[in-house]
């Protein structure tokens, strides 16, 4: 198992729980690494890639635990990713560290039509000077719109507006919406306009391993039927 800061956050997030978290499909038998059906664990795929950029991820409460999420696929590809839990009132202090952090540059990324006026923006990753730190707000659409007004520890950072050209390809929740896209997506698409195409094309084909085999888990859904034909007929 390639060890990751979402897979320590959601072992700490299920040691604190009272009760168990049950997601949407918690009968399926798991991976608890991937959290897909055993029978389209996607694991032995996995292939870290170097990156120049780092990654981020704030979580609500729950999303290190949802099946659905696809922040903690950026951590599959870049095993370096940061992941904290989200709170307002006590901000986790090594949350606060690496925001300050010296070494990076720290961009929130968020759509500039919800900064202030005098909030500095930005349009595309930078490509020189120290790497960039992008700081994803990982939620539901909801969640991370309440993320971005209410962490004051973040307003000073520049934000980072990204306008992606291709639609998304998500799918598996609904979107709030048009042009709205998943984490991975937007992280993906990151990496490319930053010049790390490697781990870019690497993280966009993992979200699409990861969404044909997550769809594939669900009973009613097209690619799980033709899944079971073609088992029926083996």
């Amino acid at each position: 198992m390639i060890e990751n800061a979402v897979l320590r956050l959601r072992a700490e997030r299920l040691a604190r729980a009272t009760r168990p978290f049950l997601a949407r499909g918690n009968r399926i038998p798991r991976c608890q690494r991937c959290l897909l059906p055993k029978k389209n664990c996607l694991c032995e795929t996995l292939q870290p890639v170097a990156a120049r950029s780092r990654f981020c991820l704030v979580m609500f409460d729950s999303e290190p635990m949802k099946p659905s999420n696809t922040g903690r696929l950026i951590a599959d590809i870049l095993p370096d990713t940061q992941a904290f839990g989200w709170s307002r009132t006590e901000p986790d202090p090594r949350l606060l560290a690496a925001v300050k952090n010296p070494d990076v540059q720290p961009l929130v990324v968020f759509p500039q039509s919800y900064a202030d006026a005098d909030r500095p923006v930005i349009n595309r990753p930078p490509v020189n000077g120290k790497p960039p730190l992008f700081i994803m707000l990982d939620g539901t659409w909801t969640e991370a719109r309440k993320m971005f007004r209410k962490s004051p520890w973040l307003d000073t950072l520049p934000v980072m507006s990204l306008t992606l050209s291709r639609p998304s390809n998500y799918q598996l929740r609904e979107s709030h919406g048009d042009g709205q896209h998943c984490t991975a997506e937007v992280a993906a698409e990151l990496l490319l306009q930053a010049g790390d195409t490697a781990a870019g094309t690497a993280l966009f084909r993992h979200f699409d391993l990861f969404r044909q085999r997550y769809l594939a888990g669900k009973p009613h859904h097209p690619s799980h039927q033709q899944s079971a034909a073609v088992t029926s007929d083996d």
